[in-house]
């Protein structure tokens, strides 16, 4: 593992990232809750990238991986914050944003306020309005009454450690939601999808491809893939989909 570079936010976050310089569009990775930047799918397309001479980008949110903060104490809110200042303190130009799982929601909020600066996007597994529709419309009644008394629920993963899900990171999580009001994407749009993802279900992603706004968007049920989608098959349809992008870009 490399050395990260770090950088502190307007409000006062310390970002643990990794940059490598090249010509653009710029790739960054937008990782998924509790993931870091040290991930199979960022370490190999940072590879990627630098093989290309193409400009990169990782970083952990606030309270993910080798950044400052406490995952309980972030939300959907803080975590776009950290994205908007890292992608404009850390990049130039166009960018190709890829976003795995809550990186997709991510992805998509920082499309929806910087459109100027995406010349596209592909997701993997995105995860838009998870804390609504995944989270706080699963929650048993126990569950909502431990949440408003104890202010943190514990949910269970696949895939690491339990999950503690605020209240904070719930009513956070609905002035952010983006399946509920147009959502233009005027770029074009790669979104991959494994049909044995236990975290986000394929309906998912047909409802983001039917609820997006986008000339150019097309979804991927890449059969018998995990929500990992990091074996060497998944990894190439990431580089695919990223090329498929670029080729988008005048």
């Amino acid at each position: 593992m490399t050395t990260a570079d770090f950088i502190d936010t307007d409000q006062g976050r310390r970002l643990a990232y990794h940059r490598s310089e090249g010509t653009g569009p710029w790739v960054v990775f937008l990782g998924g809750l509790k993931s870091d930047m040290e991930g199979t799918k960022a370490i190999h397309l940072e590879a990627w990238c630098r093989a290309q001479g193409r400009g990169f980008l990782r970083f952990d949110y606030s309270g993910h991986g080798q950044s400052s903060e406490a995952f309980e104490d972030g939300c959907i809110g803080d975590w776009a914050e950290d994205t908007a200042f890292a992608l404009e303190a850390l990049t130039t130009g166009p960018l190709v944003i890829v976003g795995s799982s809550m990186g997709g929601w991510q992805a998509l909020l920082f499309a929806r306020h910087h459109s100027d600066r995406v010349a596209g996007l592909v997701t993997i597994a995105a995860a838009p309005d998870f804390t609504e529709d995944g989270y706080w419309a699963s929650f048993t009644d126990a569950q909502k009454q431990a949440l408003a008394r104890d202010g943190r629920v514990e949910m269970p993963s696949d895939y690491m450690e339990p999950y503690i899900i605020t209240q904070r990171l719930i009513e956070d999580g609905r002035n952010h939601l983006v399946l509920r009001a147009p959502l233009p994407l005027p770029f074009a749009v790669r979104c991959l999808q494994g049909t044995e993802d236990t975290a986000v279900s394929t309906e998912t992603a047909v409802r983001l491809l039917n609820h997006a706004d986008c000339p150019d968007m097309r979804l991927l049920l890449v059969r018998g893939a995990d929500h990992r989608f990091s074996d060497g098959p998944c990894l190439g349809l990431i580089e695919d989909a990223i090329e498929q992008v670029l080729e988008t870009v005048a």
